[in-house]
């Protein structure tokens, strides 16, 4: 994946935009700016996402930043910086890794280097800042296991339930799109022969059995999910807030693919201090550590 990541990175067409931060790059002067802003808003960053939950909780009780998300998918989150513009709403999106160039050939973000940026490997960044990969899943397997007698441990099982397999909207959605993405490289294809992973979900289509909703906390409780093509953070998470014994988990075993999020500052932001401290609390502090702790999203640092 470091390759297909790597192809993705290179094609990025970099600009250049104003930076508006604290003048004084001292990470004291920007944490004491971040505060006084005392609010960070947020696109595709829900509590039920990679943890975000306790990272909100964490900024909130240690530098009293509020917060306020509206989770959207990653190409909705660029459109959204791009219509707003000067009368944004919110500062800052998680996007997956090929979005982060397209907000750069968009305009629509400012650089920022974190702390730990030396720390970022070359393939998982921009050289100017304007995004850094922040952290990892694999595509994986949710099932309903109350739903879904013969547990499907492959994509080549998938075609032989008759159960629903909902992977969400790929055209607008990181997820979904590597959902695909990983299905193709099962079935001996790759990003650039899309053609293997495409017919596999028209083979689905054609029985009835796709689901193009969003495999989300909600659809999963009530049971609108049977079986939801999902990163593995997203996976375990859902389960454990659920019910550990009403989800399976798994890779699957034919293929997957593993990539990563970043975090796009919105070039207009009205909170761009708040947005950066939030970038810097990448670094594996007590604030990123709920990740790390609950075993969830992997920092990419690790890779």
């Amino acid at each position: 994946m470091k390759r297909l990541c790597a192809s993705v990175l290179t094609s990025a067409i970099v600009l250049t935009s104003q930076m508006s931060w604290a003048a004084d790059p001292d990470l004291a002067a920007l944490e004491q700016a971040a505060k006084k802003e005392g609010e960070v808003n947020s696109v595709g960053m829900p509590d039920s996402w990679a943890n975000w939950k306790d990272t909100w909780q964490d900024l909130q009780s240690k530098y009293g930043l509020k917060h306020l998300d509206t989770d959207m998918s990653s190409a909705q989150e660029i459109a959204k910086f791009d219509a707003e513009k000067g009368n944004a709403t919110a500062d800052i999106g998680d996007v997956g890794a090929a979005f982060g160039p397209i907000a750069v050939q968009k305009g629509v973000t400012q650089p920022y280097k974190p702390s730990t940026w030396e720390q970022v490997p070359g393939w998982a960044k921009d050289k100017d800042g304007h995004w850094a990969l922040a952290y990892t899943g694999t595509i994986a397997f949710i099932i309903n296991k109350q739903q879904v007698k013969e547990i499907p441990h492959s994509w080549a099982d998938l075609l032989k339930g008759t159960y629903q397999v909902t992977i969400g909207d790929v055209g607008t959605a990181s997820q979904a799109a590597s959902g695909v993405l990983a299905a193709t490289y099962a079935m001996g294809g790759n990003e650039k022969n899309l053609k293997p992973g495409l017919e596999f979900f028209g083979k689905l289509a054609k029985a009835g059995r796709l689901s193009l909703s969003n495999p989300v906390i909600a659809s999963l409780e009530k049971g609108e999910v049977q079986v939801g093509v999902v990163w593995d953070f997203n996976g375990l998470n859902y389960r454990d807030q659920i019910d550990k014994t009403r989800f399976e988990v798994l890779i699957p075993s034919d293929g997957s693919i593993t990539s990563g999020y970043t975090t796009i500052i919105n070039k207009f932001a009205k909170h761009p201090n708040a947005a950066s401290w939030r970038v810097n609390t990448s670094s594996p502090t007590p604030v990123r550590s709920t990740w790390h702790a609950a075993m969830l999203a992997r920092s990419v640092r690790n890779t």
